[in-house]
């Protein structure tokens, strides 16, 4: 799986690009269609201290692609936020899948 990194507003990170790529081989061990992931970070300007780091994770694979995104108080929660939505239309799609 190949995966890529966006950053917008926001200062390239190895850390977070090791953590999110423990992540996504996580999914890709249970889900072996996945291609390609590009995930996507950025920082917003919000009234509430609990959200403004955000993650956007996008999937691609046969068929439509996968896409989630999380608005946290850190990237390490967005990115286990938006994974864990991902991990879930992942099952989804397999189940329809496997009906087929």
């Amino acid at each position: 799986m190949n995966v890529n990194f966006e950053y917008d507003d926001v200062k390239a990170s190895n850390r977070l690009e090791i953590m999110a790529a423990k992540k996504l081989e996580k999914l890709l061990d249970k889900f072996d269609f996945i291609v390609r992931a590009d995930v996507f970070f950025k920082k917003e300007n919000t009234s509430s201290p609990n959200t403004g780091m955000v993650c956007n994770i996008r999937l691609s694979m046969p068929g439509p692609r996968m896409f989630a995104e999380s608005s946290l108080d850190s990237f390490e929660a967005s990115i286990a936020n938006s994974v864990d939505e991902l991990h879930r239309q992942l099952q989804r799609r397999k189940a329809k899948m496997k009906s087929r």
